[in-house]
C-alpha cells in the first residue's frame, strides 16, 4: 500500500513509519516539526519508498498519485505540548482530521486515526471498556486535547456513516519507548531526565494515581493489526492492562538506573486522572492482540536507549 502518515516525524508516528516501511508499504509523513523531530526519521529518508514533508495539515492537504490509506497522528500529546499550545492541539483534532478525512474520501482510501485513553477523562469506570463515554471537564485546560480526539472520532465516524470512508479508531493508552522527547512533560521520561541529572524525582499528589504503560513495539503491532481488520467500525483500545502507581514507576526508574535521587511530592495538576487501565476484550477478540513487553523490561529498554541518546546535562 501507499499510506499517508501525518505526525510521522513524532515519537509514535516515526516507529509506524519504520514498520509500515519494514512491512514493504510506501510511506508519505507529513510533519509540521512542532513537537516532531528530524532526528527521528533520519535512519528512513534514504528509503526510497519513504518520503518526508514538512507541513501543517491544519492547512489544505493535496497529495499526488494514488493513496490506499491516511494514518492521523499528527496532534500536541503531552500535557506540557498542549498547554503550551491549546489552539493549535484544538486545530490539529478538528482541521487537521477533516483535511485527512477529506483526502481520504478524494482518493477512495481508507482513514486511520490515533484517538487517546484521554477520552474517557478522568474516568468512573475501571478499567475502561471502549463503550463508556468518558467523564471529561471540556473547559479545563486538558480540555483542548480531550474534546479534540473526541471530535476527531465524531468526525471519522460522521464521514463512515455518509460517504462510507473505511476508518479506524485506535484508543492510544499511556506509551514508552526510545524516540520519547527529553522533558515532553510525562512521567517517564521527566523521571529519566531528573536521574540523570542528579535532580529529585517528582511525583504528583501522593503517587498512588495508576498508569498503564504500553512499550512503543507493542502498540506499533496493534497499529498494524488494527489497520488489517475488515470488520465493523468501533474504536479499539491499545495499551497494557497491567496498572502500576506512579509512584512504582518512579521507583522502578530510579532503581534501574541506580540513581540517588530522592523521590519528593509535588500537588497534583488540575484535571489529572486517578486511574488508567484498558479493558483490552475488544482488542483481544477481533485483533488477536495483547502487549508482550512486561512493564520491567520495556522501562529497562527505554532508560538504556535515553541514557545513550539524550545529551548529558
Amino acid at each position: 500500500m501507499r499510506v499517508v502518515v501525518t505526525g510521522g516525524a513524532g515519537f509514535l508516528g516515526s516507529h509506524l513509519c519504520e514498520r509500515l516501511l519494514h512491512e514493504g508499504h510506501e510511506v508519505t509523513c507529513y510533519d509540521s516539526l512542532l513537537t516532531g523531530s528530524l532526528s527521528n526519521i533520519d535512519h528512513l529518508v534514504a528509503n526510497p519508498a519513504f518520503e518526508f514533508f514538512n507541513y501543517d495539515v491544519t492547512n489544505y492537504l493535496r497529495v499526488d498519485g494514488r493513496v490506499d490509506f491516511v494514518m492521523h497522528l499528527a496532534s500536541p500529546a503531552s500535557p506540557v505540548d498542549y498547554a503550551m499550545h491549546p489552539i493549535h492541539t484544538l486545530k490539529v483534532g478538528a482541521l487537521g482530521t477533516l483535511n485527512c478525512l477529506g483526502l481520504a474520501k478524494a482518493k477512495g482510501a481508507g482513514f486511520f486515526i490515533s484517538s487517546t485513553s484521554e477520552v474517557y477523562g478522568d474516568p468512573l469506570v475501571h478499567p475502561q471498556p471502549e463503550t463508556y463515554w468518558g467523564n471529561v471537564n471540556p473547559i479545563g485546560p486538558r480540555g483542548v486535547y480531550d474534546e479534540a480526539k473526541r471530535f476527531a472520532e465524531a468526525m471519522a465516524f460522521a464521514y463512515h456513516r455518509t460517504w462510507d470512508v473505511p476508518i479506524r479508531v485506535v484508543r492510544i493508552f499511556n506509551t514508552h519507548g526510545p524516540r520519547m522527547r527529553r522533558r515532553d512533560g510525562r512521567a517517564v521520561p521527566t523521571f529519566i531526565d531528573q536521574c540523570l541529572a542528579g535532580r529529585p524525582i517528582t511525583v504528583h499528589g501522593d503517587g498512588n494515581q495508576t498508569r498503564s504503560l504500553c512499550y512503543v513495539d507493542d502498540l506499533i503491532e496493534g497499529f498494524i493489526r488494527l489497520l488489517a481488520y475488515d470488520g465493523p467500525a468501533m474504536p479499539v483500545n491499545i495499551g497494557n492492562p497491567g496498572e502500576a502507581t506512579v509512584l512504582q514507576i518512579a521507583q522502578i526508574i530510579k532503581r534501574t538506573m541506580n540513581s540517588d535521587s530522592e523521590i519528593v511530592f509535588e500537588p497534583r495538576p488540575i484535571d489529572d486522572p486517578q486511574n488508567r487501565q484498558p479493558d483490552l476484550t475488544r482488542a483481544r477478540e477481533l485483533l488477536g492482540w495483547e502487549p508482550q513487553v512486561t512493564l520491567e523490561n520495556g522501562l529497562r529498554r527505554t532508560v538504556e536507549w535515553c541514557v545513550e541518546n539524550w545529551n548529558q546535562p
